[in-house]
This record gives structure tokens, C-alpha cells and sequence, in this order.
């Protein structure tokens, strides 16, 4: 059994604005990997940064601000958006990684 701080959790996040050409995707992973917070990255042909992250919930709470308030150095966010976080029972990604086709993508996230 689990306990509180063992939970855990993901959400799926789409980040608006100058996102792309940098360096948000490898930011994103690299404070993922910080955290311990598993799932993916990718840009989209829309112009935002789309992923998944999964980990306890202080942890995920953590990149979820950074996405929402600073991003990458270069990045200049317009707004983020989130799905519902929602506790899962055990990881689904092994780590945290950078994706680079939409085939790729196991869902959509926004």
C-alpha cells in the first residue's frame, strides 16, 4: 500500500507562447529528471510544447509551475494548460523523454 507521499499522479500539459527553438523541450526534461517526474515532451505543428508528466504530487506540482511561470531561459510563456491531475496507481514511462513525431504520442493531451 501507498502512502500519501508515495502516491502518485500525472496531467497532461500543453505551454502556449515562444516555445519552440529554446530549448523548452530539453529544460522541461531536465527538471523532470530533477524532480524524478516521468512521461514525454514534443513540440506541435501549432507552435506549443505538448506532454505528460507522472510523479507524487509536490514533485509534478513543481514542473507545473515552472511550465506555467518561467519555462526554458529563452522561452516567453503566454499561458499553460492542464488536464485534470489524477492519481494513478503505478508509473507508466520508465523515464522522461523528448518526443519528436506525433506518431509518437500516445494521446492527446489538450
Amino acid at each position: 500500500m501507498q502512502t500519501a507521499a508515495d502516491q502518485l499522479f500525472t496531467c497532461g500539459f500543453e505551454v502556449f507562447g515562444e516555445v519552440q527553438g529554446v530549448r523548452m523541450r530539453k529544460a522541461t526534461r531536465s527538471l523532470a529528471l530533477l524532480n524524478g517526474v516521468r512521461g514525454w515532451v514534443m513540440n506541435t505543428d501549432r507552435g506549443t510544447v505538448i506532454g505528460e508528466l507522472e510523479g507524487t504530487l509536490p514533485k509534478l506540482n513543481t514542473v507545473k509551475f515552472w511550465l506555467l511561470c518561467y519555462g526554458s531561459e529563452k522561452a516567453v510563456i503566454e499561458h499553460a494548460a492542464f488536464t485534470p491531475t489524477r492519481e494513478i496507481p503505478v508509473h507508466n514511462f520508465d523515464n522522461f523523454t523528448i518526443r519528436y513525431h506525433a506518431s509518437d504520442r500516445r494521446l492527446s493531451v489538450i
